[in-house]
């Protein structure tokens, strides 16, 4: 089975919509899969101001190191959710969980 990769939800900053962006592309430009508009890609906790975002990379405060760092924090907490899915996915098999709820 195919390992997933870890990723974020990011808004697209010209169309709006939720997209899934991998955690690898972070400070990288990315395009909108639905209005096709180039944006750089940047989590919630670490967004920059729009007259940041304008700026190379080198120039804000996720260069370097701290984007480095800020993406295996991303990574770990992605693996620590596959993990936790996984002990649940064995309890249901077991039958120690009888039902689920499925969040939306």
């Amino acid at each position: 089975m195919p390992s997933a990769k870890p990723y974020y939800v990011q808004e697209c900053p010209t169309c709006g919509r939720k997209l899934n962006i991998r955690v690898e592309y972070l400070g990288k430009k990315v395009v909108c899969q639905h209005c096709r508009a180039p944006f750089l890609a940047w989590d919630s906790d670490g967004a920059p101001t729009v007259t940041a975002a304008a700026a190379p990379l080198e120039d804000t405060a996720l260069s370097g190191t701290r984007l480095m760092d800020r993406a295996q924090e991303l990574i770990e907490q992605a693996e620590k959710k596959i993990a936790e899915s996984r002990i649940m996915r064995a309890k249901v098999e077991n039958g120690e969980i009888v039902s689920l709820s499925v969040r939306n």
